[in-house]
């Protein structure tokens, strides 16, 4: 199983130890896209902050991670399952997994970057800004920067097994699985429900839906699930106590849609 998850835009506020060794990070096959990256960011960040900064979306109180991006190649790294701090990654916590848990997460979960594309969760990587919505001036869309070389290395990563797809629509832009891969993937939105008036009333809250995502993947490693494609996925979140809704693809080659159903959010 590969699991997918989007990064988050709260980070450790520094690293520790080595700095960056880009030829360390896990798919080695999107190295040259990472370099090509890493290069117009430090130099953007370093020659013009201002500029930097309405490139990176970022407001005036957020200037200085501007300079975090000028230390990126001297800075110290963490892992990524350290380095992301967000409601996702809080709910997932993969610091308090039993050893087991912990083995089956370094080998099943990639996170996506605008920075380095995709990392696991094992790799080093200072702390940075750089969403996968920037455009950066000379490289253009990072989504469309990354599409080309995902479209080989992905399919290698994921391999034979299912594909969760936990992204949010940013970072889903730069692959999306095709062909008999995309049979093999299903992707996950959480609906709040609540009686409004005596009727049923769905809605997408963001904070709860990024933490049911990560308590759910949570859940699948401690149970040291195996579901060989979408249909047994949807039968081992039920035997976990979630309430999905799953909808098979009308025609073949296109992924699966599963809503997780709460009620009580937090």
């Amino acid at each position: 199983m590969l699991v997918l998850l989007p990064p988050s835009e709260g980070k450790a506020a520094s690293g520790r130890g080595a700095s960056l060794k880009p030829e360390s990070l896990s798919l080695p096959g999107l190295a040259p896209a990472r370099a090509a990256v890493l290069d117009e960011l430090v130099e953007l960040c370093q020659a013009d902050e201002e500029k930097a900064r309405g490139v990176l979306g970022l407001s005036v109180g957020l200037r200085g991670e501007v300079g975090k991006n000028t230390e990126l190649r001297t800075a110290g790294t963490r892992p990524a399952g350290e380095l992301y701090t967000g409601v996702l990654y809080d709910a997932l916590d993969l610091a308090s997994l039993e050893a087991d848990a912990r083995r089956r997460a370094a080998k099943s979960l990639l996170v996506f970057s605008g920075l380095w594309g995709a990392v696991r969760i094992g790799d080093r990587i200072p702390p940075y800004r750089c969403s996968m919505g920037v455009k950066l001036p000379g490289l253009g869309a990072l989504g469309a920067h990354w599409r080309t070389p995902m479209e080989t290395v992905l399919p290698e990563a994921a391999g034979n097994g299912l594909v969760l797809d936990l992204r949010s629509s940013a970072y889903a832009a730069a692959w999306k699985p095709a062909g008999e891969a995309a049979s093999r993937t299903a992707s996950v939105r959480v609906l709040h429900s609540q009686l409004v008036g005596g009727v049923e009333k769905r809605s997408v809250v963001s904070h709860f839906n990024k933490a049911t995502k990560g308590r759910l993947v949570r859940d699948l490693l401690v149970a040291g699930a195996r579901p060989k494609g979408p249909a047994q996925l949807v039968e081992v979140l039920r035997d976990l106590g979630y309430v999905v809704e799953a909808e098979a693809p009308a025609r073949a080659g296109r992924p699966w849609s599963l809503d997780v159903v709460v009620t009580d959010i937090h």
